[in-house]
């Protein structure tokens, strides 16, 4: 099992972001959430396998269709142990 953390940057707000990436993440059987934060990116922590967290990833450069993906930032995160995939509350971006 490996972690993801992710930042998505760009016009990644108010265009179904989390919602699709909740959806994308279950397809591919991804543990985890997604938020959005005060600076106007969103966050994703996945876990899952190496395929999976790529597929993920490839699928979070181009996002929902309304998207307009600037920048994607990985860093290695530490498993959780998660048994879905959720839409967390807005954070305030700190940890970047």
């Amino acid at each position: 099992m490996a972690a993801r953390l992710f930042r998505v940057f760009g016009r990644v707000q108010g265009v179904f972001f989390r919602s699709e990436t909740e959806e994308r993440a279950r397809e591919l059987g991804v543990t985890g959430w997604v938020r959005n934060c005060d600076d106007g990116s969103v966050e994703v922590h996945a876990e899952g396998t190496e395929e999976q967290l790529s597929q993920l990833e490839e699928w979070l450069h181009t996002g929902p269709a309304a998207a307009k993906v600037a920048e994607v930032r990985t860093h290695d995160a530490e498993p959780a142990g998660f048994r879905g995939f959720t839409i967390q509350s807005i954070s305030d971006g700190s940890r970047e």
